[in-house]
């Protein structure tokens, strides 16, 4: 069964996880660091940056009609106030190959990494960060929003205070002493996030950053927040949003935040009900203006009396350490459209694993959830998969794979799944 015509059926990547060689960000500084958190660097990633025409003709061959990526900051912006127009023009060629092979580029404007220079100078938990992200997205909106209809500002804008409540909750159990469940929640946090690494070795770490930075805690986007550090995320996403307006009113904006299907037992209600105020309904003021949410989830969060409860024994477990629970993804879509009368968008939904099969019945599982949200009314426009290919994740490395297409690390040879072709089966018909 298809969806629609109209409806956008695609799979997304994020800059610094596929393209390669991001020398002038955050992440690539820390990821050559010997204390700096990672399993290992980045690198060439998957060289999507050169391949980046034949990883779109793959989709097209699929019949997918959407491709979410982003656009790297540190690349468009290396120094503050220098803008490199070969880059700019590197980011023109791809949604030109978009356009040219009928697939909606849905543009990412920040994907977790800032240029080295942003963090140098206060990062996240700076006021000025909004200046400078209004003037990065200023200066590409200007540039490309010509060929633009639809703008994430910002990639799960809720994941630094997600990061904040994990890291507290990891502190609070060594503290403890509970040896067996040191890297307990590690798990509960959409995104390659390595804390055990990251606390062993603490002071020489920060020596390392003192080095790069200019401190041993730099405030980067994936780093814990204040409570006003959260809030300048808002209002950089509102700056964003104002500048992408003025220039090109037509595009459709939103951003995405990573939200759990939260659930409880009886006697964690509370609990589960300050959880999900904290994972979406606080922001609900800085949001009432946007065109669409971007959804992205992947498992469920079950709390009790004492708080969130680990997973249920004997379940699946993704290579993430998430609970498989594709299942969530419709019940987040219904207590999002609860709050939000907007549209919403999946910009992503993905399993982690080696088993193809499982993620197929992952994706089937899914994707019967948004097409029962549509039945019942809620304005969802799209359902994209992450990820198109086998990528770097973050801090645990190219161990974890979300692909639909596989990525030798050796040759950079793409192999497609049949999870790609099964996800191009429920596109609209051209």
């Amino acid at each position: 069964m298809r969806f629609e015509k109209g409806f956008f059926v695609g799979a997304a990547t994020a800059a610094h996880q596929v393209e390669g060689n991001n020398r002038n960000s955050d992440d690539y500084a820390l990821e050559l660091l010997p204390h700096g958190g990672f399993t290992e660097p980045s690198g060439i990633a998957c060289d999507h940056y050169n391949r980046y025409a034949e990883d779109i003709a793959l989709m097209k061959k699929a019949g997918l009609n959407a491709y979410r990526f982003s656009i790297e900051w540190a690349r468009i912006e290396p120094e503050e106030g220098v803008f490199d127009e070969a880059e700019i023009d590197h980011y023109r060629k791809v949604i030109a190959c978009c356009r040219e092979n009928g697939i909606e580029p849905v543009v990412t404007l920040f994907h977790f990494t800032s240029p080295v220079w942003v963090i140098r100078k206060g990062g996240w938990e700076c006021e000025e960060i909004v200046k400078w992200f209004r003037n990065y997205v200023d200066k590409v909106i200007q540039e490309l929003g010509s060929d633009l209809h639809y703008i994430v500002t910002i990639n799960e804008a809720n994941m630094r205070l997600q990061i904040r409540m994990i890291s507290e909750r990891y502190r609070k159990q060594m503290q403890q002493k509970a040896a067996k469940t040191a890297a307990a929640g590690e798990d509960q946090v959409q995104v390659g996030y390595n804390l055990k690494l990251m606390m062993e070795g603490l002071k020489k770490a920060e020596e390392e950053k003192r080095s790069v930075f200019g401190t041993g805690d730099p405030k980067t986007f994936v780093s814990s927040c204040t409570e006003e550090g959260d809030l300048l995320v808002m209002k950089a996403h509102e700056a964003a949003r104002e500048v992408i307006r003025k220039r090109y009113p037509d595009i459709q904006v939103g951003l995405s935040l990573s939200l759990h299907d939260i659930q409880s037992v009886p006697g964690g209600e509370e609990n589960a009900k300050e959880e999900w105020d904290q994972e979406f309904l606080h922001y609900l003021p800085n949001l009432k203006d946007d065109d669409f949410i971007g959804i992205q989830n992947y498992t469920r969060a079950v709390y009790g009396a004492d708080g969130q409860l680990p997973n249920p024994e004997g379940a699946s477990l993704t290579q993430m350490g998430y609970e498989d629970y594709p299942e969530g993804l419709y019940h987040v879509l219904c207590r999002v459209h609860e709050s939000f009368p907007g549209n919403l968008f999946v910009t992503e939904n993905g399993i982690a694993t080696d088993d193809d099969e499982a993620r197929c019945r992952f994706l089937t599982t899914a994707i019967s959830g948004v097409m029962k949200a549509k039945s019942e009314g809620i304005p969802v426009i799209g359902y994209i998969c992450w990820s198109l290919l086998d990528n770097f994740e973050w801090q645990k490395g190219y161990a974890m794979r979300f692909g639909l297409v596989s990525v030798d690390r050796k040759t950079m040879e793409r192999t497609p799944k049949k999870s790609l072709h099964l996800l191009g089966s429920y596109a609209p018909e051209e």
